[in-house]
């Protein structure tokens, strides 16, 4: 009888696996992150990141960074104009417009020449519905070159 027992015991554990190894998964929620462009009616400008640190530098190296941003919008991007605080900061900007869902490349070129902290603001003109001008920041610190007078002289 003990035999009979544990022999139906077995099968009814094997039964419950099987079945718990057959079940279809459910359907998951899609997640939603906060970097998931929402959708905005007219155009519109989401940036990657609307600051760039530069961190600390070398005197003279390349200074160009890139704003990347996307037409989170349903209606074409139009970049107007892009003006820095002062003319150490050069940037460049789309001259042509930016179809929804897509995205675009705002170079800015600081003038590593000048040592020392910085901390330099361009503003964006466009059509973006959200506004129509957008403040991106970069700052960082150019290290300062060596002075000539702590240079051993050569003979």
């Amino acid at each position: 009888m003990k035999k009979w027992i544990f022999i139906a015991s077995l099968v009814v554990f094997g039964l419950s696996f099987s079945n718990a190894q057959t079940a279809k998964p459910k359907a998951k929620k899609p997640v939603i992150t906060k970097t998931t462009p929402k959708a905005i009616e007219g155009a519109g400008m989401l940036f990657k990141s609307d600051v760039i640190d530069y961190g600390t530098i070398p005197h003279k190296s390349k200074g160009e960074r890139e704003f990347v941003f996307t037409n989170n919008g349903n209606k074409a991007l139009l970049i107007k104009s892009a003006n820095s605080t002062c003319g150490c900061t050069v940037p460049t900007f789309p001259k042509d417009s930016i179809p929804p869902g897509e995205k675009g490349v705002i170079i800015v070129k600081y003038d590593t020449s000048r040592a020392g902290p910085f901390s330099k603001t361009i503003t964006v003109t466009s059509n973006a519905a959200q506004g129509t001008t957008k403040t991106l920041l970069i700052k960082g610190d150019v290290i300062r070159p060596p002075s000539k007078a702590s240079e051993p002289t050569k003979s």
